[in-house]
């Protein structure tokens, strides 16, 4: 599996410099990853270079420097990449009004139970970061991975272009399917094979 290392990261300063220039390509990378399972959550699908792009955002932000707070950070964003045969994203959570969202996240309580990837009509468990979890309210912002057992990369493209590639929420209060598109299906494929290298 490919990792970020020290090596790969720009001192926050040169960053600044060429970030006018990689920000619109990294958004636009972003958007193509996005799947929206139902009106108000999103699934962004995480990999290296979406992975690196927030370590490098957080280090422009927060003018981190030290060789050891930036593996701190790198250390923390790249829980978010796949391992070998899964696919990892970080859920969103979307509401306009910060009341609404805070009543919501109420009541989306056990979530973490009932998000699926859907595969050939077959459902499979996504696995959640419980640390971003309590009986009272969940977080808008989660982390899940959804494995893929022995399924290759190239069946995941022919899954998703025949429309049998999806992922679902069965929670009370929040029923929805979204069917993974051809394009989509391939930025996964595409992660499934970085994943694998080096495994």
């Amino acid at each position: 599996m490919k990792v970020i290392g020290l090596d790969l990261i720009l001192p926050y300063a040169e960053y600044e410099r060429v970030r006018a220039v990689l920000r619109p390509l990294f958004i636009a990378e972003k958007e193509r990853r996005r799947l929206a399972l139902g009106e108000h959550v999103t699934l962004l699908f995480e990999n290296l270079q979406t992975v690196w792009y927030q370590v490098e955002e957080m280090l422009r932000v927060e003018r981190i420097a030290a060789p050891e707070a930036i593996r701190h950070e790198i250390e923390t964003y790249s829980e978010l990449l796949p391992s070998p045969q899964e696919l990892s994203a970080t859920v969103l959570i979307e509401y306009a009004a910060p009341g609404e969202r805070d009543a919501a996240l109420q009541r989306l309580v056990g979530l973490e139970q009932h998000v699926w990837l859907v595969i050939d009509g077959r459902r499979q468990a996504a696995r959640f970061d419980t640390r971003q979890m309590s009986r009272d309210r969940i977080s808008a912002v989660q982390f899940a991975r959804f494995p893929l057992g022995d399924i290759a990369s190239h069946r995941l493209v022919e899954l998703a272009d025949a429309g049998r590639l999806a992922f679902e929420a069965d929670h009370q209060e929040l029923s929805a399917m979204a069917i993974v598109s051809g394009s989509l299906g391939r930025a996964l494929a595409a992660d499934l094979e970085a994943a694998s290298v080096g495994s």
